[in-house]
């Protein structure tokens, strides 16, 4: 046990006997919770094929990383003969940004690079 000054600002300064080890560890978790959330870059993957129920648990993700303040970025990746039915890929991307708008407003609509058809969500 120690002898903890506590309030030494107080008249007269307040003092507590406890585990000064405990106290310290208090306060790193308080400070830790008060710390805010810096907004990252979260990514989505998806194909062409994608199952409902699979696309359902991504948009479901999705819908976290954007009530936490993240960004998302959608990928829809195309492999072999898929690339010649690119409009399978923007139906998914479509329905993904329609299920989240709600939340979200497109920062960046969708384009091709390469095999990949990329959008970018923001929180509103």
């Amino acid at each position: 046990m120690d002898l903890v000054e506590v309030a030494p600002n107080a008249r007269p300064p307040v003092c507590r006997i406890m585990d000064f080890g405990k106290f310290k560890y208090q306060q790193k978790k308080n400070e830790q919770k008060s710390r805010t959330h810096h907004s990252q870059l979260k990514e989505i993957r998806v194909r062409p094929g994608i199952g409902t129920h699979d696309l359902d648990y991504k948009i479901g993700k999705a819908r976290e990383f954007l009530a936490m303040g993240d960004k998302v970025q959608v990928n829809c990746m195309f492999r072999g003969r898929e690339m010649s039915h690119l409009e399978l890929g923007r139906r998914v991307i479509d329905l993904i940004t329609s299920k989240v708008a709600d939340l979200a407003k497109v920062e960046r609509p969708s384009k091709l690079e390469g095999r990949r058809m990329t959008i970018l969500l923001t929180k509103k």
